[in-house]
Formats: C-alpha cells, sequence, structure tokens
C-alpha cells in the first residue's frame, strides 16, 4: 500500500499494510494478519512486554517506565522533544510505539503547528494501545509496519524519531532499520535516536546492568558497546551532535540527513563537557549543553 505521508487525517487512524486506510481499530481477521507478520525475534525474546495484553497493561505505566531507565525517563524523554523541535511542522515520523507519555506530546506539538505525526510498529497491539492514550484531535496516522521495511515514500518526512528501539534489534534488523529512516527522511531533516550506551568504568551499572541486559535484552549487549557510527548508513549527516545522560548509560544522537554518500560515515570532531558531546562549530543550537543534559554523578576526564 502506497500511503502518502501528507494525506490529511483529523482522526489518529490505524492502518494495515495492503490495506484501505480505515478509522477506528482493527477487527479481529486483520489483528490476526498483524500477528503473523510479527519478526520471530519479538516473538521468541519480548512477548512478554510488548505483544502479551497483560505484558502491555503493566509496563505502559509511567512510573514504572522511570524506574527501568534509573528515573531519566523524564529527562530523556525532553530531550528527545527538545531536539524534535518545540515547533512541528510538516510530517514527524515515530519509528515504534513507546510506553509513556512521549507520543502525546509529540503530537500536541505538531497539532500546534499544523503539523502530523506518523507512528509505525510491526505489533497491533502496540499501536491500539498508543491510539488509546491519544486525543481524538491529535493529528496522528498509526501504521502497522516493520521499521527494517518501512512501505513509505523516500523523503517524504521532516523529521524522524528513533527511541529505545534498537537495541531490541539484531544488528541485521537494526541496520536496516537506520537505513530506512535516512530512506524516508528528507534531506536536510533531521534524525534524533535515544537509546542505551555503555556507561563510565567507574558507574556502577556499567557492571549490575550488564547480566540484567544479557538476560532480558539479548540484542543489547553489542550495541552499547559500539559507537553509533557503526550502525548508521553509508549516506552520512551533514551534522552531528552526541550527548549523554547518567553517568553515559544513555546517549541521544541528533543528525541532519545529508545527500552525500561516503565508504564511511561522516561524523564532526568532537569534544567533551561535563555530561554532553557536542561537535566542533556544529550549527545544532539546541544540541548545546543545557541542565537536562547534567549528569547526575561526577564529571567525566
Amino acid at each position: 500500500m502506497s500511503i502518502s505521508p501528507l494525506a490529511p487525517t483529523c482522526l489518529p487512524a490505524l492502518v494495515f499494510p495492503d490495506e484501505t486506510l480505515h478509522r477506528g481499530l482493527a477487527s479481529d481477521s486483520d489483528e490476526s494478519a498483524g500477528r503473523g507478520r510479527v519478526p520471530s525475534y519479538l516473538l521468541a525474546h519480548y512477548w512478554w512486554a510488548y505483544i502479551h495484553p497483560l505484558g502491555v497493561k503493566l509496563f505502559d505505566r509511567q512510573w514504572l517506565v522511570n524506574l527501568i531507565l534509573w528515573g531519566n525517563y523524564s529527562r530523556l524523554r525532553d530531550a528527545a522533544l527538545n531536539e524534535l523541535g518545540e515547533s512541528l511542522p510538516g510530517s514527524t515520523l515515530q519509528v515504534a510505539c513507546v510506553y509513556g507519555d512521549l507520543s502525546d506530546r509529540i503530537g500536541k506539538r505538531a497539532a500546534a503547528a499544523h503539523g502530523r505525526l506518523d507512528v509505525v510498529d510491526v505489533v497491533p497491539i502496540q499501536l491500539q494501545n498508543l491510539r488509546s492514550k491519544l486525543s481524538a484531535d491529535t493529528p496522528a496516522l498509526l501504521m502497522v509496519m516493520d521499521s527494517a521495511r518501512l512501505q513509505l515514500p523516500d523523503h517524504s518526512y521532516d523529521r524522524a524519531l528513533v527511541f529505545f528501539l534498537l537495541h531490541e534489534q539484531p544488528a541485521n534488523v537494526r541496520r536496516r532499520t537506520l537505513r530506512e529512516v535516512f530512506r524516508v527522511v528528507k534531506p536536510g531533516g533531521k534524525i534524533v535516536i535515544v537509546d542505551y550506551a555503555r556507561p563510565r568504568w567507574w558507574h556502577p551499572l556499567r557492571y549490575l546492568w550488564w547480566p540484567v541486559l544479557a538476560a532480558f535484552e539479548p540484542f543489547a549487549l553489542d550495541f552499547w558497546r559500539t559507537d553509533i557510527a557503526t550502525w548508521l548508513p553509508q549516506s552520512h549527516g551533514n551534522e552531528l551532535c552526541l550527548r549523554k545522560f547518567f553517568g553515559g548509560l544513555y546517549r541521544l544522537v541528533s543528525l541532519r540527513r545529508g545527500t552525500t554518500v561516503s565508504s564511511k560515515p561522516h561524523l564532526r570532531p568532537m569534544f567533551q563537557t561535563t555530561d554532553a558531546f557536542v561537535p566542533v562549530r556544529s550549527k545544532l543550537a539546541s544540541c548545546r549543553r543545557d541542565p537536562v543534559a547534567t549528569s547526575q554523578f561526577a564529571p567525566q576526564h
């Protein structure tokens, strides 16, 4: 199905691939078809958190999400929102649903600027859950779609957000997801990624969180110990900003999608501040160090 990201919508709509856009929730047959498309790694490792109805009901609690993120949900949510922009005209893509109120806040910023939010997720119940949280006048389109195979036109979004998704994906799926995100964002558009990173050597969670991730997040360890450039597609961002939070356990990466292609991702040189990395001579004013990025731990040296 070809979906124009600029198509008008007045209610959050749930869309399945190869079907006509329709209002409201999917029928039982639609849900069965959607479940059949869920990738095997999700069924094997994350059914309890994202697929089972009881898991969705349990984990979509703001206080619980904040607890899982060691009290940093609001910080990371607000950092992502600030990086996307106070005003969100045009089209915004969120890749995968997020527990908590992040999507609702993005939708409100888009509505205020007469823009629109599109959300894709491969698990239908996640989109159904999100739709129940959005107000009826949110300009949102919710699409059942695999992030590694987006059925969306090239260069069709002004910005995209990937919030705590990549660490849950196998390496090959992670690369395809980022390649697809770069494909659908317009040249000059912004891509914001928030996810885990490897904390500093003195951080206690560097050692305590490792076995937890190994047990419950089997694809996270190779992601958190590698630089984000490892996973970026060859087409590079003209500008890049990297900020770290909570002693380095979390990172925010902001890129301007470039128009050139190189053999290696192009990253600007970085210099280090208390709890953030910013590009030398960067023009990304919103990525400067601010109170949101201040570490709760000692300064890095």
